[in-house]
């Protein structure tokens, strides 16, 4: 476990071992990667150097990391392995989010805390269903057994779902007027089924496989959150721990701003945070890039191709759309941790734009490369479809600039 010194806070012991998690990350990532197997070893790290419960408030006996803190962790995380970073992304949102507004029951969060004591204990929302549509009610059906609930049916795209400790599963209720609610699952519960259904181009590691429930009993004190849905239908993401993105908070100018609603603070959290992720693997691909560079002489020149001004161009331009992403991430996080009201309307364009930016560099570092980025004996190839696949955890990007639009539609109306 992380030693702390006596000067030395938890978030900040957590945060000075980073450097060796991260390195430890990266020499298994290939591995991982092409034989599609979870990073255990990987999450083992993540939780000894005290990073895997980094947003457990202080209320709570922990560091009480912020969004500022969390998205720092992240993109270095995602230097060494997305698929790491991606399933530590997932409960890192789950214990900020209870530090926001303790949706967990006192005595069952204690047993996840306790857990998370004595090794890792991962935890996810599952909410997203094969064939589901935003805004539907879920498939997966609750039904009332004495004091208990049984919960069946499928989820999908389950980030970490093989080692997952808790399940915070998105349910409806088979009563005449179905109620929607979050449903706390042990892994280990009886009929539970890891279907691997996860066989995508990136971030192989991360076992996003589906879920299957068969009458899976969770206690009454268990189930949060239960009510019955406007016109039948419930607000929902499309993806396994995502809230709705691109929705717009927005007050009137001279008034008094509203509190930030829970759920956009949900969201706005779960937008930087897997931004980060991407960012951390445009990081990891330009550095390739950079030795590639200064490595690589080909036989009709005398210097490297780092020496050339079109490949030193090219590479200022991956800086560039880097340098403003980051900054754009990393200065809302701080604001979001403020509750402002119009830097968490801001947090879905913010991912669109981070996300593009990562895409764009890693794509541009492959196409500078030619046939050696190509290859899988170099990391580019992996550095690509792992930013290429982190597009699975946010809305669509019309979802995104829907919103936006309409959000600037309606400052417009105003006088």
């Amino acid at each position: 476990m992380t030693t702390i010194a006596a000067d030395q806070s938890p978030v900040a012991a957590a945060l000075a071992g980073l450097p060796r998690v991260v390195d430890l990350l990266a020499a298994r990532a290939e591995e991982h990667d092409r034989d599609a197997t979870f990073p255990y070893q990987g999450i083992e790290a993540v939780h000894e150097a005290g990073l895997l419960t980094l947003t457990v408030a202080q209320r709570y006996g922990g560091p009480g990391g912020t969004l500022a803190d969390t998205v720092r962790v992240l993109a270095q995380l995602g230097r060494g392995d997305a698929s790491v970073a991606v399933v530590t992304a997932f409960t890192l949102l789950q214990h900020a989010e209870q530090a926001r507004v303790a949706g967990w029951p006192t005595a069952g969060y204690r047993r996840l805390l306790t857990e998370s004591r004595r090794g890792p204990a991962l935890v996810n929302t599952l909410r997203a269903e094969p064939g589901g549509q935003g805004g539907a009610l879920p498939a997966t059906v609750a039904r009332r057994d004495g004091d208990s609930w049984l919960l069946s049916g499928r989820k999908t795209y389950c980030a970490g779902a093989e080692a997952l400790a808790w399940m915070a599963v998105t349910a409806r209720t088979d009563e005449p007027v179905p109620r929607v609610g979050t449903f706390l699952v042990r892994g280990e519960s009886e009929g539970i089924e890891v279907d691997p259904t996860w066989d995508q181009l990136g971030l192989r590691a991360s076992a996003s496989h589906d879920v299957v429930l068969d009458a899976v009993r969770v206690p009454s004190e268990l189930a949060l959150g239960l009510t019955a849905p406007k016109g039948g239908r419930a607000a929902g993401p499309a993806r396994d721990g995502a809230a709705p993105s691109g929705a717009a908070v927005t007050g009137s100018a001279g008034a008094p701003e509203e509190p930030v609603p829970a759920a956009e603070l949900t969201r706005a959290w779960h937008d930087l945070a897997l931004s980060a992720v991407a960012l951390g693997v445009a990081r990891s691909a330009e550095q390739w890039l950079v030795r590639f560079l200064h490595q690589r002489t080909p036989a009709n020149l005398t210097e490297p191709l780092g020496s050339l001004p079109r490949y030193r161009c090219a590479l200022g331009e991956i800086e560039a759309q880097l340098i403003g992403a980051e900054e754009l991430v990393n200065g809302l996080a701080p604001r979001v941790d403020r509750a402002e009201p119009d830097a968490v309307a801001r947090t879905g364009p913010a991912q669109l734009l981070a996300t593009r930016a990562a895409i764009a560099a890693v794509q541009q570092a492959v196409s500078l490369t030619g046939n050696p980025g190509l290859s899988r004996r170099h990391p580019l190839e992996r550095y690509l479809r792992d930013v290429l696949s982190s597009r699975v955890h946010f809305a669509p990007d019309e979802s995104v600039l829907d919103a936006a639009g309409r959000a600037a539609l309606e400052r417009g109306r105003r006088p």
